[in-house]
């Protein structure tokens, strides 16, 4: 991965996090996590960044492709996945899922975002494998 691409991502998750400020802080907590997914999907929309919902993940296990329903919430640019919450805390298993996903699709970025803070900066964890 060279320099360019790591500042393009850089760039792109500082964009992603502005746009989920955006929407949180018209909507705050307690609404769906589908509500906010759409939400920032349109906000990432306005803002002519390329994104994906409800991706589809197929899952491959010793040479056979299975489905099994697994879908992105979000996949921005190709680049960076966002996964949704609307939780009182993170659990371990929240940033397992998301490191799982990023491992599967071979994408580098991925942001943890819980939409059930009063401050949306303290429910974003960013992950890089």
């Amino acid at each position: 991965m060279g320099e360019t691409e790591e500042l393009y991502e850089v760039d792109l998750t500082e964009e992603i996090i502005g746009a989920m400020i955006e929407v949180h802080r018209h909507l705050g907590p307690g609404l769906l996590e589908s509500a906010y997914e759409r939400c920032v999907a349109h906000e990432l929309e306005l803002r002519q960044i390329p994104w994906e919902a409800e991706k589809p993940l197929p899952l491959e296990y010793k040479g056979v492709k299975l489905d099994c329903g697994y879908r992105l919430d979000l996949l921005v640019a190709g680049r960076v996945i966002v996964e949704i919450k609307t939780v009182d805390q993170f659990a371990p298993v929240h940033e397992a899922q998301l490191l799982t996903y990023m491992r599967l699709t071979k994408v580098r970025v991925g942001l943890l975002v819980n939409f059930n803070v009063p401050v949306l900066k303290d429910g974003i964890r960013r992950l890089v494998l």
